[in-house]
């Protein structure tokens, strides 16, 4: 059948309306509290304000204990969109702010405040909204947000959220029709209230224009009927609507399915079809807080029941403690007929755990029922009658979310579109074994938030472990990245400035280097300078070689002062081994006998003839060392040319280096050189001393004549000096050849 707006709009004149699956009709039992006028509760000792009240986000808390506050001060502010601000319902003192039992099923406590009511009730400077049609919408908007207004029939959904929207509305219902039994705050609302809701309504109709505005109630309210079609004939795009009396026709899906045949979707909004739906509750909140600047500080609250001796509705503060309404309706809850208490009504209400309960903004209904209308059976195994399923107003299967919400499967039970379900209690209304239908249905719902919520938790960790992780790598990226740019900038810098560039900083450190040990050496030039130029006259003039650069000039600096160096302590080891000879000759020539005068002055001839030998072979011996000390100057000039033409390799640093290590194999094979030189000297010396030691035998008694002790002591001489001068001519050989491996070396490095 048709749904569009223009159809709906004609059968909506005639009166013809739709259907919804399922629903009950249980004893409505509304005549109890309909029949006197709402009352005005008296002013509770103590009020308990619950911070949140709504479905959304709670307030921020903007008081604090001890302080003293007026009727209608706000106690929190709404710093978030879905935070609906709360107000002191009373004039008195803060006396605490923790934890109290909630208007919940489950009765866990909640955030608190807690107010000492001074009895007075006074007022705060009320700001009424002047001529609101003139004002922004958003302005509007805002005062309703400010006034703590949000939904009073149902869950509690914020006003200014709805309202607020940006979707096109074609139908505005308001809600009238309390379809629960025992329940008449409504009813009695709309009698008594008619024009300020009419009022609310306008107020709605301005900031949502909608196209047609229903206001729809059940058949069985004919007085609040009547009151609402007076107050509304002004105005010909309002229509009272009746509907017939089911239950729960005053379901938000049920009603849009009755009055336009339009279903909204599964975890949608209705409108997403093109329709609003407020309470008349609502709107009497709405009217308040703009026409008289009040905010949401009470309600009507019905209180009835087999249990009430004085049933009826009272204008009941918000945190009134459902103690002191059990008072006013003389409700003993120690009588043996007493039973438990139920906050709503008896298909979705839930039982009261405590007295200090406190009504909230949701709160409509206290219900005390007798022994006789709470009869209670024993819930009993499910008999799979299908009773649930054919009275269940969402089109659900009740058996099958019980099993799944029973067993803890409860994906499955999302699976049957467990959210769906209203709480109507019409399933286990119905049950032939008794049992809670929607008890199984809450404890599930709960249990799958908890679960969505830690799910969120923990994604939101792990999403900003994995933000942080990539930003450390991005980090990371970063410092490489420009560290491998600053690489290259030098690179590029130094190929663009080319080999003069790093020619000029092997010069900056060659040149640094060669004034360190310049510095270093300057003493020991000093002192050896002319040994050193003695020794470079002994060199024919065309074979000595001039320094072409400074570390020519190092090097042969370097090569001069271990010469000095080595032919000082050659000279010096010579001159101690004459004094050490000279002083046993002595010795012994002392320690011949008087008597022989001959024989003395033979020896002495002989001694001295040795000595004069000795003299010309050391002299030998330092002709040599000083040709080789030549040698080895020219052959360290000649290496240093060579290392100067060396082409300069890409790094100067490791071009010195390079040189460096030259220089130390050229010094560690001059050592070698020197050293064999001085084990050759050694040991002609030693066969010097052995063989003068062999003739320096102690006189016999037999006298040897002059002629036989200078043959054989000229023998003995000739073979000493024939030994020196191979020993010599062995270690020449050896220098040479280390000096030739030192030139090799060399130009196998250049190679």
């Amino acid at each position: 059948m048709e749904n569009n707006f223009d159809d709906i709009v004609k059968k909506l004149d005639k009166n013809e309306l739709w259907d919804f699956h399922g629903g009950v009709f249980p004893a409505e039992q509304k005549e109890l509290s309909n029949q006197t006028p709402i009352a005005q509760l008296p002013l509770s000792k103590y009020l308990y304000v619950a911070v949140k009240q709504h479905i959304g986000i709670e307030g921020q808390l903007i008081v604090c204990e001890g302080q003293v506050v007026l009727k209608g001060e706000p106690l929190t502010k709404s710093s978030n969109p879905f935070a609906v601000p709360v107000h002191a319902p009373s004039s008195g003192k803060i006396i605490s702010i923790g934890e109290h039992v909630s208007a919940h099923p489950s009765g866990l406590p909640e955030l608190t405040i807690t107010i000492e009511t001074d009895q007075k009730d006074k007022w705060l400077p009320l700001k009424p909204m002047v001529d609101y049609q003139k004002q922004s919408k958003m302005d509007v908007i805002a005062a309703i947000c400010n006034a703590g207004v949000n939904g009073m029939g149902g869950a509690g959904f914020p006003t200014h959220i709805k309202i607020g929207t940006t979707k096109p509305v074609e139908f505005l219902i308001i809600n009238g029709v309390e379809c629960e039994p025992y329940i008449t705050s409504d009813d009695r609302l709309m009698r008594e209230h008619a024009w300020q809701i009419r009022q609310g309504i306008d107020i709605l109709c301005h900031l949502l224009t909608p196209k047609c505005v229903v206001i729809a109630i059940e058949n069985n309210k004919p007085e609040a009927i009547e009151a609402m079609e007076v107050a509304c004939k002004e105005n010909s795009t309002y229509q009272v609507v009746t509907i017939p009396t089911k239950y729960p026709a005053g379901g938000e899906k049920q009603l849009i399915q009755v009055l336009t045949n339009r279903e909204v979707p599964a975890k949608g909004l209705p409108i997403d079809v093109g329709v609003l739906m407020h309470n008349v509750g609502t709107c009497f909140a709405v009217s308040d807080a703009i026409f008289s600047g009040k905010p949401l500080v009470q309600r009507v609250v019905t209180v009835t029941g087999g249990a009430a001796k004085t049933p009826g509705n009272f204008w009941a503060p918000i945190g009134t403690p459902v103690s002191h309404l059990f008072d006013e309706a003389n409700y003993n809850s120690k009588a043996q007929e007493a039973t438990q208490a139920i906050m709503g009504g008896p298909m979705m209400g839930f039982s009261i755990t405590d007295e200090n309960v406190p009504v909230v903004k949701t709160t409509n209904c206290i219900l005390l029922p007798d022994a006789k209308e709470s009869q209670t059976r024993k819930e009993q195994a499910c008999i799979r009658c299908g009773a649930c399923a054919d009275v269940c107003p969402a089109n659900l299967l009740p058996q099958q979310l019980f099993w799944h919400a029973k067993g803890k499967e409860l994906d499955k039970a999302q699976d049957y579109n467990l959210f769906d379900c209203i709480e109507c209690g019409a399933c286990a209304y119905v049950c032939p074994s008794d049992i809670p239908l929607v008890h199984y249905y809450r404890v599930a719902k709960s249990e799958i938030k908890i679960e969505q919520e830690e799910r969120v938790k923990a994604d939101k960790a792990r999403e900003r472990f994995e933000k942080r992780a990539a930003r450390l790598i991005s980090e990371q990226k970063a410092r490489d990245e420009k560290h491998r740019l600053a690489a290259e900038a030098r690179k590029q810098a130094m190929s663009d400035n080319g080999n003069n560039a790093k020619d000029k900083i092997a010069a900056a450190l060659a040149r640094a280097k060669a004034k360190k040990l310049d510095s270093a050496n300057v003493t020991i030039e000093n002192k050896s300078s002319m040994a050193a130029e003695t020794e470079m006259n002994d060199v024919p003039e065309s074979k000595t070689v001039t320094p072409a650069s400074s570390n020519e000039r190092v090097q042969a600096a370097i090569a001069r002062a271990k010469a000095k160096k080595e032919a000082a302590k050659q000279a010096l080891a010579s001159t101690t081994l004459t004094k050490d000879e000279s002083n046993a000759e002595t010795k012994e020539k002392e320690s011949f006998p008087k008597g022989k005068n001959i024989e003395r002055s033979s020896d002495e001839a002989a001694d001295a003839k040795e000595i004069s030998e000795k003299k010309a072979i050391d002299k030998e011996a330092k002709i040599a060392a000083a040709i080789a000390k030549t040698k080895a100057k020219k052959q360290a000039q000649r290496i240093g040319q060579d290392l100067q033409a060396t082409q300069v390799n890409d790094s100067p640093v490791e071009e010195v280096e390079d040189i460096e290590a030259q220089q130390l194999t050229l010094k560690k094979q001059r050592v070698a050189a020197a050293v064999a030189k001085a084990k050759a000297k050694k040991q002609a010396k030693q066969q010097i001393i052995e063989s003068s030691e062999s003739k320096e035998i102690k006189p016999t008694s037999k006298s040897v004549t002059p002629e036989q002790s200078e043959n054989t002591h000229s023998e003995s001489q000739a073979l000493a000096l024939k030994k020196h001068r191979i020993a010599a001519a062995v270690a020449k050989a050896k220098a040479k050849k280390a000096l030739k491996d030192a030139s090799q070396n060399t130009e196998d490095d250049k190679s």
